[in-house]
């Protein structure tokens, strides 16, 4: 098992921005990443479907010998990760909004939190923001439209652009000093938030928290990969193979990509 890849999944290339950082931190491990880009966003669909659609996933990527699975997907996670970590024999790894660090280190008491629809309706969500935002101010603005756009590639147009304005200026009147990303699509948007953010606004997300996560377990349960040399990376896509490319081509890596119909 210890050769085994590590498996991410994600509705669509938005986990590429969890690989980047799991990749880093680990260039040893093997990969492999299902971007299920037909069926985003999973943040529009119900509990019921987004279940299913992450077992299917988790099945795919236990046949090609995943020894660990990241649900690369803020909906997925807080949707089904319990189903999953009970009926599968193989540690996950889930994301969810980082409102934890955010409520800790706000001056102002009020930040932000943008998200898919999914993720601010979960019980996860709400049970973490009671948790740990006591006495903080958190404004809640579902991303709608965003993920489309990201998986068209239109990190960076007029659409994105105004979209991400009209979403973030009720949270800047407000007095937000951090915005909280609860999608894995959104890091991609991060030079673009600058633009639009004050420069007191701090932007967090989870990547780098889910990888370190990610190397813990592995150690935990002895399953880190002793190899000398730099892991391959494969990806899957049953949506437009170029976009996923455009995102892991950015990454001196060696890996290759596949359009699947999964």
């Amino acid at each position: 098992m210890k050769n085994g890849p590590i498996g991410i999944f994600d509705s669509g290339v938005g986990g590429t921005s969890i690989w980047n950082e799991i990749q880093k931190l680990l260039p040893q491990e093997d990969t492999v990443y299902l971007a299920d880009s037909k069926n985003a966003p999973y943040g529009e669909k119900s509990s019921a479907e987004i279940l299913q659609l992450s077992i299917k996933n988790t099945k795919l990527l236990l046949d090609k010998g995943a020894k660990i699975i990241v649900v690369a997907c803020n909906t997925a996670t807080t949707n089904a990760i319990g189903y999953l970590r009970k009926n599968f024999d193989v540690p996950f790894i889930g994301i969810e909004p980082a409102i934890k660090p955010a409520a800790l280190q706000s001056r102002s008491k009020t930040v932000g939190v943008l998200a898919t629809k999914g993720t601010l309706a979960s019980s996860l969500f709400h049970s973490t923001s009671e948790n740990h935002a006591r006495g903080i101010t958190v404004m809640e603005r579902e991303g709608k439209g965003l993920v489309p756009l990201i998986e068209q590639g239109k990190v960076d147009s007029f659409e994105t652009r105004e979209l991400l304005r009209s979403y973030l200026e009720p949270m800047i009147e407000k007095g937000i000093d951090y915005l909280v990303l609860g999608c894995t699509h959104y890091p991609y948007l991060i030079p673009v938030l600058k633009e639009l953010l004050p420069e007191t606004v701090q932007i967090i997300d989870s990547g780098e928290a889910v990888a370190r996560q990610t190397k813990s377990i592995l150690e935990r349960n002895q399953l880190l990969n002793d190899s000398p040399t730099k892991g391959f990376h494969q990806f899957y896509t049953n949506g437009n193979l170029s976009v996923l490319d455009g995102f892991i081509k950015r990454s001196s890596v060696n890996y290759k990509t596949e359009k699947s119909d999964f």
